[in-house]
């Protein structure tokens, strides 16, 4: 249950908003510039393909191993220094992205990225501190809308930034980092209990004891696989897209960086608007289906698409998979008690880790396996079509798992 009063839960949402926005936009202004900045080290599209899908995967396979960790230790020592310690080592990493005369320094700073930005358990644990169980859809919903509004932003400004140097959206993004972690300093509070704490484990906290969680019950695991079928989907942009967008369509930097700032507009309004409409109609188990079957609606639409018109209109379907993810997190954190939040935050961020280490790898190998030439699969768009499927899987498995006449269900039943 919520601990603060009712000011200080204000700050901490505002808070928490905010600087989730912040995080966000400091991560994706460097999207539109990364994959030319490989390019420029290895001197080949395709190769840039595989090398970034590798650098997206580093960053997964930072976050495997240290998310558990920094959950278990916010379930310790609390929410408030964890979130700190996270914003100014992400600060630091931009600028030494920002430095790197080579792609070995490169792949060091985005090793440091997926251990500093592993605090994202953390946002939403401490999110479910000061919210009650039957209204995290509509919190987790806010932090997606906050995610979307640094999607958009981000994207944005670093499609212009790149026009000017590939590496001056990694100075803006320290910067903004560091502009997170001074706004935290100065009005974060606290949300967790003393009495509420749990002793810290090295035994929950190293990733396969921390799955462990996951299989305490049977809807848990099974909500697990979703989540990871979904970040597995959902890689295909960080890992193929900005490639595939040059490539297919012609895209420069600033036009793939406004697509992507579309794309998270159209986020916020499927995660600001729609998740609170949509749970009140169909419940937390309706709304997770609808979105992940339209996202995979959308997703084969893009591949499928013959000119950048299509692709574009396909990004209205695709955006239904911001119902899911709110409504994902929601069901899953009503299945443990409220001393296992950051054990659970940090559980679920290593099975979408372990998603972002093999997808990239996929999807980038399918990618450089289609372009180029005498390519084994003749379609450019293969990738995006292997997702659709991934997330249609996605959308069966989690309504089999939470169908109505399973045990615990509550009001997230259709």
């Amino acid at each position: 249950m919520p601990v603060l009063a009712a000011s200080g839960r204000k700050a901490a949402i505002a808070f928490i908003l905010v600087t989730a926005a912040l995080d966000v936009v400091a991560m994706g202004i460097v999207i539109p510039v990364l994959p030319s900045l490989i390019e420029g080290f290895v001197g080949s599209n395709a190769r840039a393909g595989v090398i970034n899908g590798a650098l997206v995967a580093l960053w997964a396979l930072m976050q495997f191993f240290s998310s558990p960790v920094i959950g278990s230790l916010s379930d310790r020592y609390g929410r408030r220094p964890v979130l700190l310690l996270s914003a100014a080592g992400l600060s630091a990493d931009y600028a030494l992205m920002a430095l790197a005369p080579n792609l070995w320094v490169l792949v060091l700073g985005r090793a440091i990225a997926g251990v500093t930005s592993s605090s994202f358990t953390t946002v939403f644990a401490y999110m479910a501190d000061i919210t009650a169980p039957e209204n995290r859809s509509r919190a987790y919903g806010l932090i997606g809308v906050a995610f979307s509004a640094g999607f958009v932003a981000g994207p944005f400004l670093g499609g212009l930034l790149g026009e000017l140097s590939p590496r001056a959206p990694f100075w803006v993004a320290g910067a903004l980092s560091g502009l997170a972690f001074l706004y935290g300093l100065l009005v974060l509070p606290e949300s967790l209990a003393l009495q509420n704490r749990t002793p810290f484990s090295w035994s929950r906290a190293n990733p396969f004891g921390a799955l462990r969680l996951l299989r305490s019950h049977p809807e848990l695991s099974s909500l697990a696989v979703v989540n990871f079928l979904l970040f597995f989907s959902h890689h295909i942009f960080s890992a193929v897209f900005v490639l595939y967008a040059g490539l297919r369509y012609g895209w420069s930097a600033w036009e793939v960086g406004m697509l992507l700032a579309l794309v998270g507009a159209l986020d916020m309004v499927a995660q600001g608007v729609l998740v609170g409409w949509t749970v009140n109609r169909i419940g937390d188990r309706g709304a997770m289906v609808v979105g992940l079957f339209g996202g995979a609606c959308g997703l084969a639409c893009m591949g499928l698409a013959t000119d950048g018109v299509w692709f574009v209109l396909a990004m209205l379907p695709n955006a239904l998979w911001g119902l899911a993810m709110p409504t994902l997190q929601a069901l899953m954190t009503r299945r443990v008690s409220e001393a296992e939040q950051g054990q659970l935050q940090g559980a679920s961020m290593s099975v979408t880790s372990l998603a972002g280490i093999l997808s990239p790898l996929f999807f980038g190998t399918v990618y450089t396996l289609s372009v180029g030439e005498a390519p084994l699969f003749p379609h450019p768009g293969t990738a995006f079509l292997m997702a659709a499927a991934v997330l249609l899987a996605a959308a069966l498995v989690g309504r089999s798992a939470t169908r109505p006449a399973s045990q615990g269900m509550k009001r997230e039943s259709a």
